[in-house]
């Protein structure tokens, strides 16, 4: 059997679960985010302060996806919010029944928002849909502005874009306003805010954007 076929099924046997998923979600008005970029980008720094912006406010739970390790699962518990540990064992991505054999240890009906942390990697994650309202992609400014161009899938399936370590620009020869520029020109309709997750610069934006979107799942709902 061709190459194109196995995957081809691989993909619609993931679309179905993530189907499965996308409507246990909609009947509890969970609002699902899958946090995607490379490795070392600070994904579990964004999440952390994104759970002390809203956490007072909105009911939050998190899925950590690492190949192995459960050290982010850690720094998440320690903020005392509901998380489970996906090790991937090798895997570059979260898939669909990945998350649907986690469900079960969140109470998914008690949330309001469901962070998806994906396995650090700029290519796979892109490809599996695992049932989220939409995806989201943290780039590190230290990885160059050539990102956009070079892994287009990432940035065309994001709804959101965090360019994180914003702080480090003046230290770096790097091309923020090319990174826009390439992001949007891949995505019109992309949202993209700069931040230093590592100071809280910026994150206001991002978590206003987050708590807009999960008050919108909820009064869909009603």
């Amino acid at each position: 059997m061709a190459k194109i076929n196995v995957v081809s099924k691989i993909l619609e046997a993931n679309d179905r679960l993530a189907a499965e998923n996308r409507r246990l979600f909609a009947q509890n008005s969970l609002f699902v985010i899958n946090l995607m970029s490379s490795p070392g980008a600070g994904k579990t720094t964004v999440i952390e302060n994104t759970v002390r912006a809203l956490g007072g406010s909105i009911r939050i739970g998190v899925i950590e996806g690492d190949i192995q390790g459960t050290s982010d699962a850690e720094r998440i518990g320690a903020l005392g919010v509901p998380v489970v540990q996906i090790n991937t064992g090798g895997a570059c991505h979260l898939d669909a029944n990945m998350i649907r054999e986690t469900l079960p240890s969140l109470p998914v009906s008690g949330l309001d928002l469901l962070i998806i942390e994906n396995v650090g990697n700029l290519v796979c994650p892109a490809e599996f849909d695992v049932g989220e309202d939409a995806k989201a992609m943290l780039l590190s400014i230290t990885e160059g502005e050539d990102k956009p161009l070079k892994y287009p899938l990432m940035f065309q399936e994001s709804k959101a874009l965090l360019i994180n370590k914003m702080d480090l620009a003046p230290h770096l020869e790097v091309d923020v306003e090319k990174i826009r520029k390439d992001s949007l020109s891949l995505n019109p309709a992309l949202r993209i805010f700069e931040i230093s997750a590592k100071k809280g610069d910026g994150l206001s934006g991002w978590t206003d954007w987050l708590a807009a979107k999960v008050q919108e799942k909820g009064r869909a709902r009603a």
